[in-house]
């Protein structure tokens, strides 16, 4: 499941955090740094799904 995930945050990042944390901190923050820039949503997005 967890390559699903970082499959659809590269995709779209906050989609990616939705499905691991879903409404949060987290999810705001990640699309506040996807509107800032791609890269650093993206970066976000996987280091969330991977912190587990």
């Amino acid at each position: 499941m967890d390559i699903v995930r970082i499959l659809l945050a590269i995709i779209l990042p906050p989609l990616g955090v939705f499905l691991q944390v879903g409404i949060g901190l987290h999810f705001w923050l990640n699309i506040l740094l996807t509107l800032c820039g791609y890269v650093p949503g993206i970066i976000h997005a996987i280091w969330v799904i991977l912190r587990k």
